[in-house]
């Protein structure tokens, strides 16, 4: 929807009516740059771009500096630069990014325990039993902006809104450090100029597809007939759009929503043919997923690991082992007994990753096979050390000394 550099931005008065806007969608602003630009103050003001900058690294993130020379995530870093070649590039750091969203949800509840979690760096806030301690849906939302900048530097918008889908739309207007009210009675009103692309659902091909059969704005899906709708995008998706076009979301901010999987992968900067290079990223990965599954308290039923070739084509499988785990260990052995399945490879491999699915809060149940060899206590001593000293400061020794060209691209857990 829109550019997303700021120039969009729409804020509220102080005497807006907020009376019934009590859903919250609070997002932080150009998170992992930001959260970079912690470690570098000199930086701000200007273009910096988050990412790996070598063969196929992608951009991670971008401050709304570079964003105005059209450096989007997801974009090949070559072309951001070429793009904005006095960009200056920072490497992302996860356990940062990690660190300071725990913060931000834990403010988050301090404002109403009703909070859905959607990202690292995003969540749906449901205001309507906090005025009593809180205010306002306004306040809520300027108290959970004061406090993240006090406590963080960070900084958060807001979109206020009788709905889920409004008030995203409104945090993404708001942007950058911004919070905007949308009345209930002027939900239409603020929603029928926007572009198509507004509308959740309505990708580069479904815009395509509308804007060929003269839909531009919000307000021409409201008024258009259902049956034109399901010729341009089918009978489902049709009903979706008008009724979001309306401002209609049945939808309720549901509490304690959490992922549904935890995984990571990575790009080669050249296509791999030699099994030990794969075997090693893969134990990194599944080491990377143990650790966020350990300190989200959750575990793993199903390992799926991933590999893409050079010609594109993506493999998956998935496994359901018969114990919950959270060590990288049976993480990784799964994953690697998948994937010499697939042995000889039939082309050289882009891509790999190890994702865990199927995730639980059961306690662990230690099993005989991570008992023996002792894993479960080798990891938590590693997990000890990377807390005091650093992500960096302890690894597995198969990973020691990884040639510098072989790094990872950085991916957000779904």
């Amino acid at each position: 929807m829109g550019k997303q550099d700021g120039r969009d931005r729409h804020v509220s008065n102080d005497d807006v009516d907020d009376a019934g806007a009590t859903v919250l969608h609070a997002d932080l602003d150009a998170f992992f740059a930001s959260v970079e630009l912690l470690e570098h103050p000199e930086l701000r003001g200007k273009p910096v771009i988050v990412g790996h900058e070598f063969g196929r690294g992608v951009v991670t993130a971008a401050t709304y500096e570079a964003r105005k020379f059209g450096v989007n995530s997801a974009m090949p870093m070559a072309l951001a630069m070429r793009r904005c070649p006095q960009a200056v590039v920072l490497q992302p750091h996860y356990d940062r990014y990690q660190h300071y969203s725990r913060i931000f949800f834990e403010l988050c509840h301090e404002i109403t325990p009703a909070v859905e979690a959607v990202g690292i760096d995003e969540g749906f806030l449901d205001v309507a039993g906090a005025a009593r301690a809180i205010g306002s849906p306004k306040a809520a939302g300027q108290r959970l902006r004061d406090r993240m900048r006090e406590q963080t530097g960070l900084i958060v918008s807001v979109g206020a809104a009788a709905t889920k889908y409004v008030a995203k739309v409104a945090s993404g207007r708001a942007k950058p450090d911004g919070l905007l009210v949308i009345p209930p009675a002027r939900t239409l009103e603020f929603l029928h100029p926007l572009p198509i692309s507004a509308l959740w659902g309505v990708g580069a091909k479904t815009e395509e597809r509308l804007r060929s059969r003269g839909f531009s704005t919000v307000g021409d899906v409201a008024s258009a007939p259902i049956a034109n709708l399901k010729r341009a995008v089918g009978d489902a998706a049709s009903i979706k759009l008008h009724d979001l076009a309306w401002g209609i979301d049945p939808r309720r901010v549901v509490a304690g929503h959490e992922e549904k999987s935890i995984g990571h992968e990575m790009t080669f900067e050249h296509d791999i043919v030699d099994s030990a290079v794969l075997r090693r990223e893969l134990l990194r990965l599944s080491d990377d997923v143990a650790v966020r599954l350990r300190r989200a308290g959750v575990t793993t039923r199903t390992v799926a690991p991933k590999l893409r070739y050079a010609d594109f084509t993506t493999i998956t499988r998935s496994r359901t082992i018969h114990t919950p785990t959270d060590l990288a260990r049976v993480i990784y052995d799964e994953a690697l007994a998948l994937l010499a399945a697939l042995e000889p490879l039939p082309a050289p491999v882009r891509l790999i990753g190890v994702r865990g699915e199927q995730l639980s809060r059961d306690a662990v149940t230690a099993s005989l096979w991570e008992d023996a060899p002792g894993w479960r206590e080798a990891e938590s001593v590693m997990d000890a050390a990377r807390a005091k000293c650093g992500r960096g400061a302890v690894k597995q020794a198969t990973l020691i000394g990884r040639e510098a060209g072989e790094r990872p691209k950085l991916t957000q857990r779904d």
